[in-house]
């Protein structure tokens, strides 16, 4: 395939609108949330259906309450990403500090604590003078 060809596809898709199982933001952000249920995943889905932790229903209150600008500190991270919050910033609790996000609409339907993660990754060096019998005999310098 040709340079230019394989370019105006790229183009393209990234040009594109966002849509969650066929329907817009704009159209989801119209709906119920019986109606983002039934097109939501199966743990999304039995979340709404039994209804939200109490706390998950002040975060709710609170980001419907507060400045679309301000950014939002919560420790709630079981609340489920609704089509509401997107273009918000949040700061979401992983234990130890706040992290920064700004909701975009492909987060639609998972939860934030997904985007906060808990668990640092640690990268280890090589093992150090007198780890091992072999290393007693490298040099200094």
């Amino acid at each position: 395939m040709p340079k230019a060809r394989r370019a105006k596809k790229v183009e393209a898709r990234r040009k594109r609108e966002f849509t969650l199982r066929g329907k817009t933001l704009p159209e989801l952000r119209g709906m119920s949330l019986e109606e983002l249920a039934k097109i939501l995943t199966a743990r999304a889905r039995r979340s709404i259906r039994r209804g939200f932790a109490p706390e998950a229903n002040r975060f709710l209150e609170r980001m419907r309450a507060t400045d679309p600008a301000k950014t939002l500190r919560t420790h709630c991270r079981d609340a489920l990403v609704l089509p509401e919050h997107v273009g918000r910033k949040v700061a979401i609790h992983n234990g130890k500090e706040f992290k920064e996000i700004e909701v975009r609409p492909e987060m639609i339907g998972h939860y934030f604590g997904e985007f906060a993660l808990t668990r640092r990754f640690e990268k280890h060096s090589g093992p150090g003078v007198g780890a091992t019998r072999s290393s007693k005999f490298m040099p200094l310098k």
